[in-house]
């Protein structure tokens, strides 16, 4: 897959992965729509994408919001091709199911799960038209607790697991049309959302994991692993036995339960 000089939307690029993606899409000619909620990051990162030779506009935007999709929409109407679509916008709230709010879970679902599904809906017109003439890709940023759902985020994990489950029947939904679908699933990474929680968790860079998403999407991969190499032998034996997960869990789940219970990004 060709990755230069795409026209492409990128969410959540006011900081994090998102604006990691932009800038390195940036540096080979990309043509961005930054989407964020707040002014001041994007433009940060609308300057960043010019330094590195890439051009942007930018659109305010919480993506919670019912008419998300269609302002995002009119707000690339006017271009001639659009050929990247990278769904990273997220939120998170850590805690037992039976103490998070309506508001909470509901903020968790239309953020991480709603809003991606709308969204692509309303580009896919645009998608598959500038996919027949030379390659589109959706990219959507799940998480490695879609491979391995934890104990105290269980709103998160679903939107999460929904996410990666749009993402497998996008792709066979469009197979043969151009459009390229890829799900990544990042570890605990160095970022804004996670610097609320306290878990003993290795965060990795996030310049890793642009370079695995840059990487496996230059391959054609579908399924981009960007997680750590040791929460690896966790995922194969989730996969395995899963109750030997639970197992190995249950010791620390105290522990665990006072280390994320300030994590809220929301």
């Amino acid at each position: 897959m060709d990755l230069t000089n795409r026209h492409g939307i990128i969410t959540g690029a006011g900081q994090g992965i998102g604006q990691a993606l932009a800038l390195d899409f940036a540096a080979k000619g990309a043509h961005l729509l930054l989407v964020g909620r707040t002014a001041e990051t994007l433009q940060k990162t609308a300057e960043l994408v010019k330094e590195a030779g890439g051009t942007s506009e930018i659109l305010v935007q919480d993506l919670g919001q019912a008419d998300a999709a269609a302002n995002v929409a009119e707000a690339v109407k006017s271009w001639d091709t659009l050929d990247l679509l990278v769904n990273n916008a997220g939120n998170v709230r850590a805690g037992r199911l039976e103490e998070a709010t309506a508001a909470e879970a509901t903020a968790m679902i239309d953020l991480n799960l709603t809003a991606p599904v709308l969204l692509t809906q309303a580009l896919l017109p645009r998608l598959r038209t500038s996919g027949a003439a030379g390659g589109s890709l959706i990219v959507n940023i799940s998480s490695e607790i879609a491979l391995v759902a934890m104990p105290f985020y269980a709103v998160y994990a679903a939107t999460k697991s929904g996410l990666a489950a749009f993402g497998e029947a996008m792709r066979r939904e469009l197979h043969g049309t151009g459009v390229h679908v890829s799900t990544v699933y990042p570890g605990a990474t160095d970022t804004e959302m996670m610097s609320s929680q306290n878990a003993d968790w290795k965060r990795g860079p996030v310049s890793g994991v642009v370079d695995r998403v840059i990487s496996g999407l230059s391959n054609d991969e579908y399924e981009i692993n960007a997680t750590h190499e040791r929460a690896r032998s966790m995922q194969e034996l989730n996969h395995s036995d899963p109750l030997a997960v639970d197992a190995a869990m249950a010791d620390g789940l105290a522990d665990m339960e006072a280390a994320v219970k300030d994590h809220n990004s929301i």
